[in-house]
């Protein structure tokens, strides 16, 4: 890696590591590992504070909703029907855009990029005032998860987003308002992750690779869950959490969750 191929992804918000030594397994677990322990470090406030709104909202009566377009749809998903995770976690999905099933895949990035239609997609699902919406994006910059969180907000709901706070410092904004997702938004975790989302460097390879975000956002949407059943725990309120499918009565328990949360319980219907 030549000295200005490190000036340049040290702009980026954090030099990629460059094939000094070990694998590139290795070095990208230690990408990774080196990603969690400065959000654990760093986030533990937000984080917390994320958790808290989602107990809070759970314990009135509310819903709770996650979105991410693309890649950043995965660790929405993660927390939706999930062995081990609170049964009130719903996606709210934008077709064309949760994931790579569409074709071309270009079309769920182009998506992203629209006016009008995070809007359309809230004023059509059953999110209202007293929810809580979580909205996952990378960069943060693109019209759907800006507007997603500015609508939700106007609609009455609590906004959680979960972004890298460099792109709002090194980029410039992709959508009409000229803000960033961190704008909209009651509380914001930041990832860490640097612009490219790619954590290794090789003089080999003439592009960066590794990306990490997958990883270290599932584990901030994990450990937000895991605040708000403490938290929930701590009032006096017992979580709904749910069991796995694969252990004796883990059906028979995730049933009697879902029929004591109606209408709270999206993703069942």
């Amino acid at each position: 890696m030549t000295d200005t191929d490190q000036a340049q992804q040290a702009q980026q918000g954090r030099p990629a590591r460059a094939a000094a030594a070990g694998t590139p397994a290795g070095r990208f677990f230690d990408a990774a590992v080196e990603l969690l322990r400065r959000v654990q470090q760093e986030e533990a406030g937000t984080i917390a504070a994320a958790g808290t709104l989602i107990a809070d909202t759970v314990a009135g009566g509310g819903r709770v909703f996650a979105h991410g377009a693309g890649h950043s749809s995965l660790p929405a998903q993660d927390v939706v029907y999930r062995a081990g995770g609170l049964a009130l976690m719903n996606l709210l999905a934008v077709p064309g855009t949760t994931g790579v099933d569409v074709r071309p895949a270009t079309l769920g990035s182009a998506l992203e990029r629209v006016e009008g239609l995070a809007r359309a997609t809230l004023d059509t699902s059953p999110a209202r005032a007293g929810d809580l919406l979580v909205v996952i994006s990378l960069s943060g910059r693109n019209a759907l998860p800006v507007e997603m969180a500015s609508h939700a907000r106007a609609l009455g709901l609590k906004v959680v987003g979960v972004t890298s706070a460099v792109y709002a410092e090194k980029t410039t904004p992709r959508n009409p308002s000229g803000t960033f997702l961190r704008d909209h938004c009651d509380v914001v975790v930041d990832n860490k992750i640097g612009i490219g989302d790619a954590e290794l460097a090789d003089e080999r390879i003439d592009a960066p690779f590794g990306p990490a975000s997958t990883v270290v956002t599932s584990a901030i949407m994990q450990a937000i869950v895991a605040t708000a059943a403490g938290e929930l725990a701590a009032r006096g309120i017992q979580p709904p959490m749910l069991r796995s499918g694969n252990v004796e009565g883990g059906l028979e328990w995730n049933a009697r969750i879902c029929a004591e949360n109606p209408g709270r319980i999206l993703w069942q219907r």
